[in-house]
């Protein structure tokens, strides 16, 4: 797999570049910085493999972050309950976009643009445009803890998401028909499959996922940030293009994607190493996204 190649010789490449990549404290938190944007990237694969894109992700997760924090701190709702409303409202919010694609035919960059834009002010209105701190340490257990003392919390959390789009993806009907979709949406519909339902949850799969995600970065931060994930869901489709997913659907794998979002955060750690301006490496991500998406666009033509 070119990506898994990839991969390793960017690793060789940091490795010999800066002595400090290889660390043991280096890795984890490149693991840990890694494992938000690769949750994110799975609702993205689940929605571009239909053809689909979800531009409302970072948004998405930021507003579900400040609602949990508002709720444990000005509510004084048990971590589990918040946590579990923020999900349920990341759903609510997939569930919105996946109806307005699926039966109101908008394009679903305008539809998660707006949404993009919709919970980033709500988030703002929440909250003031202050963050929420002080949150309990029982939560920051999430985004800053370790299992067994080794393995990072929010590493577990995303292993155990892969395994789940693995297994909804290669084991089950509902993945067959995601992938038929994003190949034939019309030769699905034709055989009697109920092909908006499935692009819907393909949607909610994706606002489950920023959800999860906003839980851990918000648990990370100990806050609630408004302005929080901007950018991220450009990290996302970058994540998922570089691991083989066609843009235009029908086509991808759930592990290539994880590959995709370990390629970008070891290229970003390795340029922070190097002290490469952050600008630069803006630029670079473009460069990157382009290239991405155009090598996905010549692989659909053969």
């Amino acid at each position: 797999m070119l990506i898994f190649v990839t991969f390793l010789i960017l690793c060789l490449i940091m490795s010999l570049l800066s002595d400090q990549f290889l660390t043991s404290s280096n890795l984890t938190n490149v693991a840990r910085q890694i494992s938000i944007n690769a949750i994110l990237a799975v609702g993205m694969t689940f929605v571009i493999i239909t053809g689909g894109i979800d531009l409302s992700v970072g948004s998405v997760m930021a507003f579900t972050g400040t609602i949990m924090a508002g709720l444990m701190l000005v509510s004084g709702i048990p971590i589990y309950l918040a946590v579990l409303i923020g999900i349920v409202l990341g759903t609510v919010i997939g569930y919105i976009n996946g109806t307005l694609v699926a039966y109101a035919k908008i394009p679903a960059i305008i539809v998660t643009l707006a949404m993009m834009e919709a919970t980033r002010g709500l988030a703002l209105l929440y909250t003031g445009g202050y963050p929420l701190s002080g949150l309990p340490e029982a939560f920051t257990f999430i985004g800053r803890g370790h299992v067994f003392g080794i393995i990072p919390m929010p590493v577990l959390i995303m292993v155990l998401v892969y395994i789940a789009a693995y297994i909804i993806l290669n084991h089950l009907p509902f993945g067959r028909y995601i992938y038929a979709i994003g190949g034939n949406e019309e030769a699905v519909r034709l055989s009697g499959v109920k092909v908006k339902r499935y692009k819907i949850m393909a949607y909610v799969i994706s606002g489950v996922t920023a959800g999860i995600a906003g839980m851990i970065l918000t648990s990370r931060l100990a806050s609630g940030q408004p302005m929080a994930g901007v950018g991220f869901e450009l990290d996302a489709i970058a994540a998922v293009v570089l691991g083989g997913t066609a843009i235009a659907g029908g086509r991808g794998h759930i592990f290539g994607t994880l590959l995709g979002a370990l390629l970008i955060g070891v290229l970003s750690n390795g340029l922070n190493l190097m002290g490469v301006s952050p600008y630069v490496q803006l630029v670079l991500k473009g460069l990157i996204i382009i290239g991405a998406i155009y090598y996905s666009s010549w692989r659909q033509k053969d």
